[in-house]
């Protein structure tokens, strides 16, 4: 019963990877190339182009996933204890609009950053009619900065509630029985929260971790409308090698997008072995 949508799986997924891999090898029919080498690799590796655009890409990765995954702990427990306080008003509103984000996709939320943080969009309008800056030049660099700030803020804004929601479900799963215990023994908060509710939420969080890193790491949209020319993100650099006019450069930009996703594939090796049930010891 699964062979029709594995098959789709197999052929589409399976069929590009097998073909940007043999690209990447140097495999190119429509220009008479059938031989297999690894001259692409060695010529990316000889690259401060790609060194540099790779650790970009991990930054943006790294900080994004630090942050948003910070900010879902700290929302699921403000969300959590007002579900546990039902006489707490507005628990069902903010509940709602933790998720609200969830279903835009991340274009929508990128041309959101866009107007309101780039130094010709919104807010740098308002600081300059308010007086704080003298011309909207003035107003902070957050978007298309060395630091990719406008990339990481709009990952961060997306990715949230994504990662707060698997948490908030952990917790509630959880109940606060643990937590009764440990307040009984005599344990502060800071105690409850570090022997009790971090080792409860730490496989959810771990795994949805690695989930937005994956994510992150190989995303393409958001980095090529927010971030700079140079470095730019590792997607965005294998996207302007594959479509550039001289069709010779293509092995380099399958032989970057091989890397982003053997890099991807061993997250998602990771994720499946924190989420697998743990057999007992006989």
């Amino acid at each position: 019963m699964l062979a029709p949508a594995l098959a789709v799986i197999v052929l589409l997924f399976g069929g590009g990877v097998l073909l940007a891999l043999l690209q990447s090898l140097g495999y190119l029919p429509f220009l008479e190339q059938r031989s297999l080498s690894l001259a692409a690799y060695r010529h990316i590796f000889s690259m401060e182009a790609f060194w540099q655009s790779l650790l970009l890409t991990l930054w943006i990765a790294l900080a994004s996933t630090a942050v948003s995954t910070l900010l879902a702990i700290i929302s699921a427990l403000a969300l959590r204890h007002t579900i546990q306080h039902p006489a707490l008003r507005g628990q069902r509103i903010a509940t709602f609009i933790f998720q609200l984000n969830i279903p835009i996709p991340h274009l929508v939320g990128a041309i959101g950053i866009l107007f309101l943080f780039s130094q010709s969009g919104f807010l740098a309008r308002i600081a300059y009619l308010v007086g704080l800056i003298s011309e909207p030049a003035q107003f902070p660099a957050l978007v298309y900065d060395r630091y990719a700030l406008g990339i990481i803020l709009e990952y961060v804004w997306k990715t949230t509630s994504f990662t707060g929601i698997i948490v908030l479900a952990a917790l509630q799963s959880a109940g606060s029985a643990y937590e009764d215990v440990a307040r009984n023994l005599g344990a502060n908060r800071w105690q409850r929260f570090r022997h009790v509710i971090l080792p409860l939420i730490r496989p959810g969080v771990l795994s949805a971790s690695i989930l937005v890193f994956a994510f992150t790491f190989g995303a393409f949209e958001v980095p090529l409308l927010l971030g700079q020319r140079y470095p730019s993100a590792l997607p965005v650099l294998a996207y302007r090698s594959y479509t550039d006019v001289d069709l010779n450069g293509r092995p380099e930009a399958m032989a970057m997008s091989m890397i982003i996703t053997f890099i991807s594939i061993a997250l998602i090796f990771t994720y499946m072995r924190l989420t697998a049930p743990r057999q007992k010891d006989s």
